[in-house]
């Protein structure tokens, strides 16, 4: 083992050093300190004793690195259910080395972090557990293809592909899901995913980049419509588009946002990056057929989607529009608003222009909990405060964590 190296290095990348751990961060990784520069450290866990390998230095005050050897492991740390879960291997999972109950006190952690540094908020959050365990939960699996047409998983933070073992396959991934797949040749390059509906019929989809004037386009190729439950309905969604990965997250969601928004009969509600519909369906069933749900998405095939899942709701109009962009009458204020935005969140305006309608309650889905943080501080600067969240673990072994939180004036 090499000497820790000097702040002030060009590039630490290769170097290893022993330290230990301090609090998980968000993403997958905790906080370690060699030399007065801060390193996240991947395979570890909060207070063990590692060796550290610096897989990635671009200079400044931190860098990344992975637990190469565990020289006082943690009571919460147990034997990963993948011998891919380890360093240079699959980039998918972050938390198999620890006991599921302390990969969610993990997650909780860091929700209750972003909670406190982004939005002022010492909130206690507990991450709650779907039905099904930790493994074998995945329906929807993204697979990358080398030079000599295999597939694979990439590795974290990288071009590298890790090849699955076609009997092995992925210990997260639900029964069956890759059958067939992994012995294939695929067109080296492709991208390629695979879904298994709640029939247990499997499809798949290749994506391609094609040129175009400024960088490229993704294309997915695909046949056929993946058949879901959610709800209390069927619903018939192409078998590319967004679906949630986890067969218990759709239900749990819709439960939790119906609860929370609590539509008045025959009132407004908005339900805004709204997908296929799922929390449209909610919210109509509550407004009844004298109210009305404006649906916002800009997937124009994703709103192809909801229009037939929800044709037997008039009350639901579909809009395939970018939620920025909406023009809403101004006289149209919505009684209660859900949204459910991109990773990056809702952002300033989003968030302004919803606060300016004045609805009743507003339901946030988050699936990160910083861009969560972010805008329930601009909520707070628009007069509504944080009165309820829940979180749920609804990808275990990940570091990814679904919160649902109500805000009202």
């Amino acid at each position: 083992m090499s000497d820790p190296p000097q702040v002030g290095a060009l590039d630490w990348t290769g170097r290893r050093c022993e330290l230990v751990v301090g609090p998980v961060a968000h993403g997958g990784h905790c906080v370690g300190r060699v030399e007065g520069r801060v390193v996240f450290v991947r395979h570890a866990l909060p207070g063990e004793r590692v060796v550290v390998e610096i897989t990635e230095d671009r200079g400044g005050s931190f860098c990344r690195g992975d637990a190469v050897t565990v020289l006082a492991a943690s009571p919460d740390r147990v034997t990963p259910p993948c011998s891919l879960a380890r360093p240079g291997g699959c980039g998918g999972c972050d938390w198999q080395h620890a006991s599921p109950a302390a990969a969610r006190e993990l997650k909780a952690a860091v929700v209750t972090e972003q909670l406190r540094r982004l939005a002022g908020l010492h909130w206690t959050v507990t991450v709650e557990e779907l039905p099904g365990g930790p493994l074998h939960w995945r329906t929807r699996l993204r697979l990358a293809v080398d030079q000599r047409g295999r597939a694979g998983l990439r590795g974290h933070r990288g071009h590298q592909i890790v090849r699955l073992d076609a009997e092995q396959g992925c210990a997260i991934a639900v029964p069956g899901l890759l059958d067939g797949v992994l012995g294939q040749s695929w067109p080296a390059g492709v991208g390629v995913e695979v879904i298994q509906d709640d029939r247990g019929a499997q499809h798949v989809a290749t994506r391609e980049s094609l040129p175009r004037s400024r960088g490229f386009r993704t294309s997915w190729r695909i046949g056929g419509q993946a058949e879901q439950q959610a709800a209390g309905r069927a619903w018939a969604v192409r078998a590319d588009g967004f679906w949630q990965v986890h067969p218990a997250a759709a239900s749990t969601l819709a439960a939790v946002v119906g609860a929370w928004a609590d539509a008045p009969a025959g009132g407004v509600a908005w339900d805004l990056y709204g997908g296929v519909g799922l929390f449209a369906a909610v919210l109509a069933e509550q407004v009844g057929e004298r109210g009305s749900v404006l649906l916002v998405e800009a997937s124009r095939s994703a709103i192809a989607d909801a229009r037939t899942n929800l044709a037997d709701l008039p009350q639901v109009r579909p809009i395939a529009c970018a939620v920025e962009r909406l023009r809403a009458d101004p006289d149209d204020s919505p009684d209660v608003v859900v949204l459910d935005p991109p990773r990056k969140g809702a952002g300033r305006q989003v968030v302004a222009a919803i606060a300016d309608r004045r609805p009743d309650r507003v339901v946030y889905v988050a699936c990160d909990p910083a861009a969560l943080a972010r805008d329930v501080a601009i909520f707070a600067e628009q007069g509504y405060r944080l009165t309820r969240l829940r979180a749920f673990d609804a990808f275990p072994m990940t570091h990814h964590v679904e919160c649902v939180a109500l805000l009202e004036p």
